[in-house]
């Protein structure tokens, strides 16, 4: 049995996020349970739904928002992506699905999706053996950043120069995720850098920020400023595209305007935080996701 009305908030601890996402779907008239999917699992048994949620008494949620997938060892994040597979098979709607998750979660698929789409992305390479790597990074010829294939915030990113030796494998979890180094259009005169970040929400760009540093990394977890930006122009066009190309109900996309003027798409988050945008733009995300929420319950071929 599946209660239409319940939303499962799936995070890893109650945080403004998930708490301001749980109000706007009260307002909804949704009854949201913030849970991590640690607490859920697997209880096949004769006549079970076959999946376990806390307080739902053996039946299912109408719907799953996915806001975080909590870290873990190789079994655990199978196991994790393989519930919000039974999930949707079981007749929940999953937002984002594990699908789209797991394209995103892997910066090599995403870029693969992006350009097998034919959209604009970066040069990128990413190989096991420290010499296949190496041997495509000199092939760039010019600097180019070394990034986790998991990673997210900003964090882990090491700029690397023409002639630099790439790390020891352990320092890269076994996999070296190179990507072309672009320099934002003018931050060769007035230094620093600044990038796009565009939320879509089921196929429309709802708010989009000019993210300023003083550095070249321009996220706004280390420190970067945002500001206002349109979102009826190239930018947030090229953004609803990326969305689409892997999957995505709703996502964060990140795009560099080069020095030539051009849109290059840089990556897809799939559970992307949106206190940046909103601080910068006023935008209410959660009371859009919620309202989108709403809908697709009300629809029932939305599963």
């Amino acid at each position: 049995m599946i209660v239409e009305d319940a939303v499962v908030i799936f995070t890893e601890k109650a945080d403004w996020h998930s708490k301001g996402l749980a109000a706007a779907m009260a307002r909804e008239g949704l009854r949201p349970t913030i849970l991590s999917m640690t607490e859920c699992g697997f209880d096949v048994a004769p006549g079970a739904p076959g999946l376990s949620f806390p307080e739902l008494d053996g039946r299912l949620p109408g719907a799953i928002f996915v806001r975080l997938i909590p870290g873990g060892t190789t079994e655990q994040i199978t196991a994790r992506l393989g519930f919000l597979h039974a999930a949707r098979a079981a007749g929940v709607r999953v937002v984002n699905d594990a699908r789209a998750i797991e394209v995103c979660v892997d910066k090599s698929m995403t870029t693969f999706a992006l350009a097998h789409a034919g959209l604009p992305t970066p040069r990128t390479a990413v190989f096991e053996r420290r010499d296949m790597a190496q041997a495509a990074f000199d092939r760039m010829a010019g600097d180019a950043v070394l990034k986790p294939l998991f990673g997210a915030q900003g964090k882990g990113l090491i700029r690397l120069a023409p002639g630099d030796a790439l790390p020891e494998p352990d320092a890269v979890g076994g996999v070296y995720y190179l990507q072309e180094f672009v320099a934002s259009r003018g931050s060769r005169i007035a230094g620093g850098a600044h990038d796009w970040r565009v939320f879509v929400l089921d196929g429309r760009p709802i708010g989009a920020m000019i993210r300023r540093s003083e550095g070249w990394i321009t996220n706004i977890f280390q420190g970067a400023a945002g500001e206002p930006a349109a979102t009826d122009g190239e930018a947030a066009a090229l953004a609803v595209k990326a969305a689409a190309a892997v999957g995505a109900d709703y996502a964060g996309v990140d795009l560099i305007e080069s020095e030539d003027g051009r849109f290059l798409i840089l990556e897809v988050n799939s559970m992307p935080a949106w206190k940046g945008l909103w601080e910068a733009t006023g935008v209410d995300v959660a009371g859009a996701l919620a309202r989108d929420m709403s809908e697709r319950l009300a629809r029932p071929d939305a599963a």
